[in-house]
């Protein structure tokens, strides 16, 4: 017994340190966001002696947060949208049909996974550039549903393939057709996966700055992230009011993971063993 208490105290102070280790950065740049610039050179880790909230205020003025905030809302449901509508379809399709072509296309999504995006960055530009998507937000969406569907294909497709064939022939016999099957039957049932996807595309989607930064040219559609990347200057780096955006275009997305994270585990239990 006492072997097992000492192994617990072990177990939960190393997980206390990992998380003191995971936090730190957060609680750096909240104590500094309220500093100024002096003070912030002065002593990074002291508390700051008052709070300049104003770091915050003229952060809105400056980069206009919340029209960049409404860019980075369209390129994230379209994309979002998309990779599920998409992911959902596709994995059913491979899930429910057999033999060759199917376990060839299913391949093609896998393999997708494995081309690392630098490699693909330039033909990917020329290609939206062809296309008269590059520039626009929409566009960009678009990008995000090929870029994100290949790993919405392979958890729905493993997910699908837990779900009992009779569900679907039994709707068969009450007159549904192929669509009514998937929309009325199986999409219902896919709700914790669905939740895994969207939580994980979403941190995805809200904080990319590659992407953003190759396909936006027009300071107008710029997300939030690129936003931020206009307070880096050259020769001086305004750190009060880089580290107040921050925080701020963190926290919905901190706050939606806070409330929603523990379907990922949910979703991915539920589709070990149901």
């Amino acid at each position: 017994m006492m072997a097992k208490r000492l192994l617990s105290v072990g177990a939960t102070l190393l997980l206390l340190v990992f998380a003191v280790i995971s936090f730190f950065p957060i609680y750096m740049a909240i104590i500094n966001s309220f500093k100024t610039q002096g003070e912030i050179f002065k002593s990074v880790l002291a508390l700051p002696t008052k709070l300049h909230f104003e770091n915050y205020t003229g952060v809105f003025d400056q980069l206009n947060l919340f029209h960049s905030a409404w860019n980075t809302i369209i390129v994230t449901v379209v994309g979002l949208a998309g990779i599920v509508f998409c992911g959902a379809l596709a994995g059913y399709k491979l899930a429910r049909t057999s033999g060759k072509l199917s376990n060839f296309i299913f391949a093609l999504f896998i393999a997708s996974m494995l081309v690392p995006f630098q490699s693909i960055m330039v033909t990917l530009t020329k290609v939206a550039k062809g296309l008269s998507v590059q520039g626009s937000t929409f566009g960009l969406g678009l990008i995000y549903i090929g870029l994100g569907v290949n790993m919405a294909v392979f958890l729905y497709h493993g997910f699908i393939k837990t779900i009992p064939k009779e569900l679907e022939e039994a709707a068969k016999i009450d007159g549904c057709n192929d669509f009514q099957i998937f929309t009325k039957i199986i999409f219902p049932l896919l709700k914790p996966i669905t939740a895994t996807i969207l939580i994980l595309d979403i941190l995805w989607l809200w904080n990319d700055f590659l992407l953003p930064l190759i396909m936006l040219t027009d300071v107008k559609n710029y997300t939030l992230m690129l936003s931020i990347n206009m307070l880096f200057g050259e020769y001086n780096n305004d750190w009060p009011k880089i580290l107040s955006s921050l925080v701020m275009t963190a926290l919905p997305v901190v706050i939606f993971y806070a409330i929603f994270q523990k379907y990922i585990l949910k979703g991915i239990a539920e589709g070990a063993i149901k």
